[in-house]
Order: C-alpha cells, then sequence, then structure tokens
C-alpha cells in the first residue's frame, strides 16, 4: 500500500463541500488556485519527548499568500488527525479535489490570502510526504522504511518542529496559529512553549486534554488495525500488503464519532439499499453502506502506523505536564474563577444532588468538585505566561470534544486574565462542523484575525476583555 499526498482525514465536510468544484474553480477569485508542495530537509537531529531522535527529517508544507517585508503577516496552519498539508486550492488543472480547508483559507475567505501569508505543514510521522513511518530509515541496511520503528511523538514535538520551521522561513513572531481538532492541541501548546513567538491563537472544536473515553475509542481503533492478521507486526510494506480490514475497522468508529445521531438519523435514517430485508451479514442499511465506503476509502490513503502513532499523540496531549498541580483551588479564589461557566456547572450538578438527597451523590459530586477545580488550576498554571490573546471555538453538537471541553480553556484563560474570545457554535454536524462553511463561525475567524492585537495589559484595562459570549450562534 502506497500512501498517497491526497488528504482523507476527517474530511466527509470537506468532500462535499468540494463536490461542486471543477478545474475551473482553479482561476476563480475564491481560490489560491494551483499550489505546489515545498520539501524542506532538516540536517541537525531532533530530540523527541520520548528520548530517541531522529538523526535528520524532512518536512513538506504549502503555503498561499505573499510574506509582506517585516514579516508579521503569516499564519500557521495545523492539521487535525489524518491531514495533511495541502490545506487550500488544487495541485494540477486537472485535480478536482480542493485542499482539505479550501473553504476557509484563500482570497476574501477567513484567512485572507489578499491579506496574510499562510504556511500549512504536514507534521512528521505522517504519511503524506514529511518524515514518517512511510519513508527511509537512514539507519536500515537496504533502505527500508520506518514502518513500526519510527519513534512516537507527541504534540510538543510536533511544535518543536515547527518552531523550527519558523527559523528556516525566517519567521520570529507567527501573525496567528491556527488549528481545528488536533491542530487546535497545537495552536494551545504553541501559546505555551513559545509564548513571545505567537500573537493569536485560534483553537477550534478542540480540548485541553482527552477524556478517558476518547481514549476509549482510540484504544479500540488501534487494536483493530493491530489484530489484522496483515499487520505483520508493523512490517507490512515489506511484505507487500496492509492492515485492510483494521484501518476500516478503525476509520468506521472514528467517523462515527465525528457525526452525531441527528445528522446520521438526516442522512440516512434507517434506509435500506435494496429496499428489502435481506437477512444476512452483507451491508443491508444505507448507513451501514456508508460507513464501508468511507472505511475502504481511508485505508487505500492512509498508513496503519501513521494512524497508530497520531493516536497516541493526541492521548498523549496534556498542556500542564511541565506545570505539576501544586494546590487546589479553595474559597480565596478570584471571583471570575467562582463565576465561572466550570464553577456553575458544578453548582448546578450540586444543587441537583441535594434534590436527590443522597450521601453517595454528594459524595460523588465533591469528587467532581475538587476534580474540576485542580484541572483549572494546573491549566492556570499553564497558560499564566502565555501572551498571545485567543480565539475559542467549540460547536453545540460536537460530543467527541464538548463544548465543556472549550469552556474549560475559556476559564483557565480568564482567571489569568488571558484576552479570549469565544463562541459556541449552533450546528448539525458534531466534530466534523469545523470543517463546514458556516458563515458565524467563519465570521468569528476572519473577525479575530483582522482585529487590532490587544496585549495582556490592554485587555485587564478594558472592560470586555473578561466577557466571553456563551450565546450559541
Amino acid at each position: 500500500m502506497n500512501a498517497r499526498s491526497d488528504n482523507t482525514g476527517d474530511q466527509s465536510a470537506t468532500d462535499k463541500a468540494n463536490a461542486t468544484h471543477s478545474v475551473n474553480t482553479n482561476e476563480s477569485l475564491n481560490s489560491v488556485g494551483i499550489v505546489t508542495p515545498q520539501t524542506l530537509h532538516f540536517a541537525e537531529p531532533l530530540t523527541l519527548e520520548c528520548n530517541r531522535t531522529l538523526p535528520s527529517f524532512d518536512l513538506i508544507i504549502e503555503t498561499y499568500g505573499t510574506l509582506n517585508s517585516d514579516k508579521s503577516n503569516a499564519v500557521l496552519i495545523c492539521h487535525a488527525l489524518s491531514g495533511s498539508h495541502h490545506a487550500a486550492g488544487f495541485h494540477s488543472d486537472d485535480d478536482k479535489k480542493a485542499g482539505w480547508w479550501d473553504n476557509m483559507i484563500g482570497p476574501n475567505k477567513s484567512i485572507d490570502t489578499n491579506r496574510f501569508f499562510v504556511v500549512c505543514v504536514n507534521n512528521i510521522g505522517s504519511c503524506f510526504g514529511s518524515t514518517g513511518p512511510t519513508t527511509i530509515n537512514p539507519d536500515s541496511s537496504q533502505a527500508q522504511v520506518y514502518g513500526p520503528d519510527f519513534p512516537l511523538v507527541t504534540i510538543k514535538d510536533w511544535v518543536k518542529t515547527q518552531a523550527m520551521l519558523s527559523d528556516r522561513l525566517e519567521i520570529d513572531v507567527w501573525h496567528a496559529v491556527v488549528g481545528g481538532s488536533m491542530g487546535g492541541m497545537q495552536a494551545l501548546q504553541w501559546a505555551v512553549d513559545y509564548p513571545e513567538r505567537i500573537k493569536r491563537c485560534v483553537v477550534i472544536a478542540c480540548t485541553p486534554k482527552l477524556s478517558a473515553q476518547n481514549i476509549a475509542f482510540n484504544e479500540v481503533a488501534r487494536q483493530s488495525i493491530l489484530s489484522d492478521p496483515d499487520f505483520k507486526e508493523g512490517r507490512y510494506l515489506q511484505a507487500g500488503t496492509y492492515p485492510r480490514r483494521g484501518l476500516i475497522l478503525a476509520r468506521m468508529v472514528g467517523h462515527i464519532t465525528y457525526l452525531t445521531d441527528d445528522a446520521m438519523k438526516a442522512k440516512f435514517g434507517r434506509d435500506l439499499k435494496s429496499g428489502k430485508f435481506m437477512y444476512g451479514y452483507d451491508v443491508e442499511f444505507q448507513v451501514e453502506s456508508y460507513l464501508r465506503y468511507q472505511g475502504e476509502r481511508f485505508s487505500e490513503n492512509f498508513d496503519a502506523n501513521t494512524y497508530l502513532l497520531m493516536t497516541k499523540a493526541l492521548d498523549y496531549f496534556d498542556p500542564t505536564r511541565d506545570y505539576p498541580l501544586t494546590q487546589s483551588i479553595d474559597s480565596s479564589a478570584p471571583a471570575d474563577l467562582l463565576t465561572s461557566s466550570l464553577a456553575e456547572s458544578v453548582r448546578a450538578d450540586s444543587r441537583e444532588d441535594e434534590l436527590a438527597n443522597t450521601l453517595a451523590d454528594s459524595a460523588d459530586i465533591d469528587n467532581i468538585s475538587e476534580s474540576n477545580h485542580q484541572e483549572l488550576t494546573a491549566l492556570k498554571a499553564a497558560f499564566a505566561h502565555t501572551e498571545c490573546q485567543y480565539l475559542i471555538v467549540s460547536f453545540t453538537t460536537d460530543w467527541r470534544f464538548a463544548p465543556e471541553r472549550s469552556q474549560e480553556i475559556v476559564d483557565a484563560l480568564m482567571a489569568t486574565g488571558k484576552p479570549v474570545s469565544y463562541i459556541n457554535v449552533d450546528a448539525p454536524h458534531g466534530h466534523d462542523s469545523f470543517l463546514f462553511d458556516i458563515p458565524r463561525y467563519m465570521g468569528a475567524v476572519k473577525g479575530f484575525l483582522n482585529a487590532p492585537f490587544m496585549s495582556n495589559n490592554q485587555s485587564k484595562n478594558s472592560k470586555n476583555s473578561q466577557q466571553k459570549s456563551g450565546a450559541r450562534l
């Protein structure tokens, strides 16, 4: 199996949006047109969080727009789990499929390439051109691909390589770092690890860390791959095969979590493919056909070892790891923290348990309250030294990374006096919503990127800097 450079990650929405595109779109005023990926080689060794070292590595990128003379208009795009560097435009005149975020990036779009120089980088560990499991291991005796020998990587590792890319491009400070889902994690990590190198941080459909449920979904997906007989302990390429069944199952599980019950009901209901029951285990319902199609297509275009390490990177993400919790929040906490949505949700839960009048439930609430307070304290410690201003976006129907998780980020930022804007967008598409052209969402991103920069000191003097909008848009 050879991974192709077309992106298949979390792309059901993008596929639908791009279905009407044709070659003529390349000349449209709303497209960046034909784009050519660039490969940058880094000869210096890269030490990873897992304490292993890559002797050298390549990053493949695409750029859109023009860098201005003082290099102050650069925007970095971070991709999601199975994404790539191809975020906008087309690769040839015959290309019918635009980049995965083409509705967001381009002339006069939310990330306006008439104004900004946009860079999208494919992370190491991927299968779309940057150094990863499908590239040649320089230490191998017979020029074999890394395969399972490629080291596990983390969000921090990706951000570290992106900082090295920034140096190569001679971009000292990013106008903004923008990402959805796993890309939002990278944007958050940028703000924490390189506070002086980022002015704006756009975090979309994200979470401060994965819940146990999300880790469980990832583990089911990984086990479906690892247990496939064609996995060959990760050396399937050398054997001339690939774990097709495992990848299909992994994608089916993931795809279900990106959508909502209502969206699946509206799209498929209980419609039968042939119009009648066949009384067998082949495809009968339209939703089964859809999931199998998505899984099959994904298995043909994505590398299994890459999928394993990308999901592990998600599991490991925790921007508070370098800021150990030293104390819990107590009654001396700032007023803005005690009136935050997180604290309010805890009080609401407590009121419900009073009505239930059970000691067991009261104990559970105490544990939840203490846990939430500790999480918030840890996030405050991580964000305390950051210098950028933030836009946090969540979607009402996203149950994979629910709005409550975005609100945890907002609460911590507010409690540390950071300039933050927050919107919870009403959208029916679940986690996939960040890929859709939703006017209020796109408008919020555009307005945030174009607005004057507000420093921390300015925000503290502004009456509006500590206000957050929880309204559904």
